[in-house]
């Protein structure tokens, strides 16, 4: 057997059998393209090792993963640049083994024999290093990503989660990208631990500066969780399968990620909660890499309230220079005259903070502030499509963020972050004075109390923000959702035909609530608890009941006539025998 799997690999290698194609790598906040994982494929159907994982697996095992590993590098760096023919700035994603890595004579091979030959530049390419590979001697290991990272190359640590070591080896490499292992990924909106982890870890990359990417994304479900929990960048089947071409994302998949955004923003129906960063963006004036320090000084003289200018070139920023930073620069006993008249260039800084426009300003005010200390206060550059829109300073950023953090403090529900009472009766307000035909349904969990009593609140409150989930999940763009409280929440649609999204939610609850119990009681069909008269009672699985009722535009009834109708219907829908009955009155 082995002797039949050498053949194939020297086959495979000899015959230069190998094909690439590219998944691309999905920003969460607009769905727009933000690199392209090179990926190898046999071009043999009848070979056995067909499966990449076995492909190298075996390499590894018959001495020829070198061999292997340079031939896939360098039909995927080719096939790349044949492709990239808009000579865009996006960056390709090259999985290599630690093993390689280590070998001390890699580096110069790869820069002088495969990118100069290429003409790619290094920091266009990430090397993805799996944890999944043993690293025998990590004080080599770190130093060859050192070297990389100082050679101007990227590093991925790839499948993070998936082994023990992880967090150790994120801490020794301080790598620009993690990718979570896909089984964190998989059912994340389940809320379960995964879910947990992955918060954390959202938290901990964007204090270290890190990019985090959610591999194996398959269900829009979990597409949305990860929007919600603020991972920026995904890739995975649902996203787009791996291709021969440079694919850009479905516009149905894209619009998926863009409506979610705005159902989260416009719940509220105020203009400072659905503030993304453009809205404080202010277009400044922009200097070339080639206009002389002492230009750039009368400029900000002129302008004494400017914090400072973008350098740009073919309308991309490529540095910033603050007011601050030149004045230090230039201040001292020879510091004019040695610099007054050379390019500014010299000076400005590459290392800035480059954010889209349709980034949310919290995210905007969570990622300034991790920056170093010397970097606090430096303005923020907004871009799109990669083009210069303008800039945001720190003091207009903070203001903002407080103006928004105060609103929702106000207005929305601790729990679920779902707009509250009084949102919801002045939805109810608008909608009735508009004098349109709209539904407003009324839903609840059957059988909470006890559920709370048996597994405790903390069980209790994952069970509300999984329904809250759900709702946003089917909800369709433009209407609204709110949370009265405990397991109580409102929806208003301006549909009238409202069966599907009650369906929908009423079946995706029925299946992710059995999680949420242990397995006997899954299996049971039921836990036993205390009625309200304080007898122990069998109680099946929760589930969820939703009263509804259609307002026709010749109603006109006032909210206190709305709630108490509701209010009826829910009542009316908790008695019925059926556990999934949906009570909708025309």
């Amino acid at each position: 057997m082995d002797n039949q799997i050498i053949r194939e690999l020297d086959t495979i290698i000899d015959g230069q059998m190998i094909k690439t194609v590219f998944q691309p790598i999905i920003s969460l906040h607009n769905g727009d393209v933000h690199g392209y994982e090179a990926l190898s494929r046999v071009t043999s159907n009848e070979s056995h090792l067909n499966n990449p994982e076995q492909l190298f697996t075996a390499a590894a095992a018959h001495d020829r993963l070198h061999a292997l590993d340079t031939l896939c590098r360098t039909i995927s760096l080719h096939t790349f640049c044949d492709l990239d023919e808009d000579d865009s700035t996006k960056p390709l994603f090259l999985n290599i083994s630690s093993l390689i890595l280590q070998d001390e004579h890699f580096l110069e091979h790869f820069k002088t024999h495969d990118l100069d030959k290429i003409g790619l530049e290094p920091n266009r390419i990430v090397f993805e290093i799996t944890e999944r590979n043993s690293i025998h001697h990590v004080n080599r290991f770190t130093s060859s990503i050192h070297a990389l990272k100082s050679s101007g190359f990227q590093v991925a640590i790839d499948d993070a989660g998936a082994m023990y070591s992880g967090l150790n080896l994120i801490t020794d490499t301080q790598p620009h990208y993690v990718k979570l292992d896909r089984q964190l990924t998989k059912n994340v909106d389940f809320r379960g631990i995964n879910y947990a982890l992955i918060k954390g870890l959202v938290e901990f990359c964007r204090m270290s500066d890190i990019r985090l990417v959610a591999e194996g994304v398959e269900t829009l479900a979990e597409l949305k969780c990860l929007i919600d929990l603020g991972v920026p960048y995904a890739q995975g089947f649902f996203l787009q399968r791996p291709a021969p071409l440079l694919a850009e994302l479905s516009e149905s998949v894209r619009g998926e990620i863009i409506n979610h955004h705005t159902k989260r923003n416009r719940l509220y129906e105020q203009p400072n909660t659905s503030s993304y960063i453009y809205n404080i963006c202010t277009p400044t004036e922009t200097i070339t890499r080639d206009m002389n320090i002492e230009q750039v000084l009368e400029k900000l003289k002129k302008d004494f309230e400017s914090p400072g200018l973008c350098i740009t070139e073919n309308k991309k920023v490529i540095g910033i220079i603050t007011r601050a930073q030149l004045t230090l620069q230039v201040s001292g006993r020879y510091g004019f005259s040695l610099y007054h008249k050379r390019p500014i260039s010299l000076l400005m800084d590459k290392d800035f903070i480059a954010i889209d426009y349709r980034t949310p300003i919290n995210e905007v005010s969570k990622l300034a502030m991790t920056r170093p200390q010397e970097k606090l206060y430096d303005f923020i550059v907004v871009t799109k499509d990669d083009q210069y829109l303008g800039t945001v300073t720190i003091q207009n950023l903070l203001l903002k963020s407080t103006e928004i953090e105060v609103i929702k403090a106000k207005y929305e529900n601790p729990l679920t972050g779902l707009p509250g009472n009084l949102i919801i009766e002045q939805k109810m307000k608008r909608a009735l004075e508009t004098k349109d035909t709209f539904s407003v349904l009324y839903i609840d969990i059957n059988h909470f109390k006890e559920y709370n009593d048996v597994y405790g609140f903390e069980n209790g409150d994952a069970v509300i923000k999984l329904l809250a989930d759900i709702l946003l999940l089917y909800l369709p763009v433009d209407q609204f959702v709110g949370h009265v409280g405990g397991d109580d929440f409102v929806v208003v649609m301006s549909e009238v035909d409202v069966a599907d999204f009650c369906h929908n939610v009423s079946e995706h609850f029925q299946q992710k609530v059995r999680l949420h119990y242990n397995e006997q009681d899954r299996v049971n069909g039921y836990i036993i608890a205390e009625n309200r008269l304080g007898i122990m009672e069998q109680f099946p699985i929760i589930s969820i009941s939703i009263a509804g009722t259609c307002v026709q535009s010749d109603h006109y009834l006032s909210v206190f006539d709305l709630t108490k109708r509701l209010a009826k219907l829910k009542k009316k829908s908790k008695r019925q025998k059926d556990q999934h009955f949906l009570f909708i009155e025309s």
